[in-house]
């Protein structure tokens, strides 16, 4: 049977660095989602390095590259311009016993870019920040319940979202049972769940945005109804912050949250995060009031000078140079390509190119409609083995037109493949092993 154009596509240097990986770190990975069970069976490759829109691995292969740093990478790799203020600061030294003056000239300038809040504090990841907003939010209401929305897959690798997920080992069920779900876009039933948990609910945590635009009037709603039932609103802005607008979802959609967290676009790569929101709030976690003091974030690194020059370069750059808008045409003009490619093959209704144009993702659906890993399997393993790295679609203001029609071209031969797994009602010839798997999982 006809196994496309995998046949001697090998990753030998890889496949002994992910030995290495795994002899010595838990999963492989500094990241889950970067572990080699979400690649097809010996064809993970591992990085050697980047620039722009490209990957090399260890054994020399060049990629296309998509979703880079997780979505955090949005310039490309090597942005000169970040990568100049990040030289700078590194030979002012990077962290000292009192705030640098780069601190209140990173939190002005993040400010500025988002005025929709009014304070902000640095952190290193998303998931520190996002669990301070929520332990702000127990303080400033004195309620123990969050309620998360259950249409987003991730806010923290904390316990009180963590025991939520099937990996919710070493989390005690009195944790995991202070957090609530609603879904996406029904009003309703987050009114529901708030008068049933009357008075008990600190917050709701959310992205405002995902794979699909709010419904009209959703957000507004979700303000009305925060402010009635007395809790805060927390917008979790790792992906929509920078992508959707250098103002965030809530700068685009014009609903103002309580408290927001932003990350993975605001350093392009480098590691830096934030909480900010409304001064009565934020400056709980401050000196300048009379209440209880509530340990918002202390971290040792979250105020490395260069991450936040890095952080100041990449807002300078969106702003100046119209990456936002950039980021949009380019997933426009790929999202229509793989579609077409799809049609053309006969697979239009189960390679489907999803999101946002600035954050797209693919589904693979199987012979009844339904999501596959199988199939995910084998359209990632086409995609690799013609030079297209893509755990999704995600695109980087680095790509050009080249790049966009080779990931066309590659995409259309992995389509034609993925046509007579269909034909054969089994894709397992293509695989070429294991399927691959989700990240959330009980057991390995």
């Amino acid at each position: 049977m006809d196994t496309g154009h995998t046949e001697g596509f090998g990753l030998p240097r890889s496949r002994a660095a992910n030995e290495r990986l795994h002899a010595l770190i838990p999963g492989g990975a500094h990241t889950y989602a970067k572990g080699d069970d979400q690649y097809p069976e010996d064809l993970a490759p591992v990085i050697s390095h980047g620039r722009g829109a490209h990957v090399w691995d260890v054994d020399g292969n060049r990629y296309v590259e998509y979703g880079s740093g997780l979505r955090s990478v949005s310039l490309g790799h090597a942005h000169p311009r970040v990568v100049e203020a990040v030289r700078r600061e590194l030979d002012r030294g990077g962290n000292f016993v009192r705030p640098s003056v780069v601190e209140v000239e990173a939190a002005e300038r993040f400010l500025a870019t988002v005025p929709t809040a009014e304070m902000v504090k640095f952190a290193k990841n998303g998931s520190d920040a996002t669990t301070a907003a929520v332990r702000l939010a127990r303080a400033v209401t004195g309620r123990s319940r969050v309620a998360v929305c259950a249409d987003h897959p991730f806010f923290s690798v904390d316990d009180w979202f963590i025991g939520t997920t099937p990996m919710s080992a070493g989390i005690p069920a009195a944790t995991t049972e202070l957090t609530v779900a609603f879904p996406y876009g029904d009003l309703a039933a987050t009114e529901e769940l708030l008068t049933r948990y009357r008075d008990e609910v600190a917050c709701l945590v959310l992205e405002p945005a995902g794979h699909a635009e709010p419904p009209p009037g959703y957000l507004a709603g979700l303000r009305e109804l925060a402010d009635r039932h007395g809790c805060v609103l927390v917008f979790d802005e790792m992906i929509t912050g920078f992508r959707w607008s250098e103002a965030g979802a809530q700068g685009l959609y014009g609903v103002t949250p309580d408290l927001s967290t932003f990350g993975k676009a605001l350093g392009n790569g480098f590691a830096v995060a934030a909480l900010a929101g409304r001064r009565e709030l934020m400056e709980r976690g401050g000196l300048r009031h009379s209440g209880d003091r509530v340990f918002l974030l202390s971290t040792t690194h979250g105020a490395e000078t260069h991450a936040l020059a890095a952080a100041m370069a990449v807002q300078d750059t969106y702003a100046e140079e119209g990456v936002t808008a950039r980021l949009h045409a380019l997933g426009e003009r790929l999202a229509a390509g793989v579609r077409e490619a799809a049609a053309a093959a006969g697979v239009g209704d189960h390679v489907l190119v999803r999101g946002r144009a600035s954050n797209l993702v693919f589904a693979t659906l199987d012979e009844q409609g339904q999501p596959s890993q199988p199939y995910r399997t084998l359209f990632l393993r086409q995609l690799l083995t013609g030079g297209v790295l893509a755990p999704s679609f995600v695109v980087s203001s680095a790509l050009d037109d080249a790049d966009i029609e080779h990931t066309v071209e590659v995409a259309a031969g992995a389509c034609a493949v993925y046509r007579k797994a269909l034909e054969a009602a089994d894709p397992t010839p293509w695989l070429g092993g294991r399927p691959v798997k989700p990240v959330f999982r009980r057991l390995a």
